[in-house]
């Protein structure tokens, strides 16, 4: 088991958030986000299993924005097979679950979603990076995904972003990507963003 945090919401029918930090985080960094996403969600928030530097991550990385590939892939099951044990532990269905990934966070997610067609229901990604290049990816249809970028990101390059909602719309999935004239930070008008996307699409098929 990951080291995580459920809190059990006050609307079932809603998803469950699962939550994703970025480096350095740790369970507790998120539950603001989810609070203003969606107040009656559960929230499943995971501490990343890797340490770099005494620092939380989800994967290895062999140098800034290179990621180690096999780790990524071990973390990716490894993380997709937790979704399938706290599912059956606190109730909830697994088929019903968005994830909520900042930096580090949201590249798992993406993973997840690169390397399982039934992983996620949707995504909202703050500042993610295309996870691996050169993989034919599963039948995303049906899947939402939210991008969040920053025009002046010095971690993440702006074609991260781009090349990853075109991969991700050529598996079919529902891509909406927003601009922020910032760098890396996470900012309360794309987490704003963010909880307009999933209201509009949690009011149509979420």
């Amino acid at each position: 088991m990951m080291q995580h945090i459920f809190k059990q919401g006050t609307n079932p029918d809603q998803p469950v958030l699962l939550l994703l930090h970025g480096t350095g985080g740790n369970e507790q960094s998120l539950l603001q986000l989810a609070e203003i996403i969606d107040p009656e969600a559960s929230v499943l928030s995971v501490r990343g299993n890797v340490l770099e530097n005494g620092m939380p991550r989800f994967f290895k990385r062999l140098a800034e924005g290179v990621f180690d590939e096999e780790d990524l892939i071990i973390r990716t099951k490894e993380l997709n097979h937790f979704l399938v044990e706290s599912a059956e532990k606190y109730g909830f269905n697994r088929q019903n679950i968005v994830a909520v990934g900042y930096s580090n966070g949201a590249n798992i997610a993406a993973s997840l979603l690169f390397h399982y067609a039934d992983s996620l229901k949707g995504a909202v990604l703050h500042h993610p990076m295309v996870p691996r290049r050169g993989m034919s990816l599963p039948n995303l249809e049906g899947t939402k995904v939210f991008i969040a970028a920053g025009t002046n990101d010095p971690i993440c390059p702006q074609q991260e972003s781009v090349d990853l909602k075109a991969l991700l719309e050529e598996a079919s999935a529902s891509v909406e990507i927003h601009w922020e004239n910032h760098g890396h930070q996470l900012t309360m008008s794309e987490v704003q963003a963010a909880k307009e996307w999933y209201e509009q699409i949690e009011g149509s098929t979420l």
